[in-house]
């Protein structure tokens, strides 16, 4: 027979199997309490990457005095924090509703 605490408990080793204890070591990304899948880690190191790339050419292209390539190139970083600050947040809205979704009861 199907009871509530059993389905509790089956929710509860699932959390516990698809928790993930590792995240990814980011100066952009701010900490949340939900579990990231390594897929998203691998997304938004590679976009940090991106974005450390484009810092550091707008500060080669000062070093050089190409003032509107640093300014363009800064401009370009600024969307892309933006961007991934966004998708971040799509993403974890959308996980959290898909986790509300989960029956707690038959």
């Amino acid at each position: 027979m199907i009871t509530r605490s059993n389905l509790a408990e089956q929710l509860r080793d699932y959390q516990i199997r698809s928790k993930h204890d590792w995240a990814s070591v980011s100066f952009f990304s701010s900490t949340s309490n939900l579990p990231s899948s390594r897929v998203d880690v691998v997304i938004f190191v590679i976009w940090e990457l991106v974005i450390l790339a484009f810092l550091v050419f707008s500060a080669v292209s000062l070093y050089f005095r190409h003032i509107q390539l640093a300014f363009i190139l800064v401009c370009i970083t600024m969307l892309m924090i933006l961007c991934m600050k966004v998708t971040k947040q799509v993403r974890l809205a959308r996980k959290k509703k898909r986790r509300m979704l989960l029956p707690l009861s038959m």
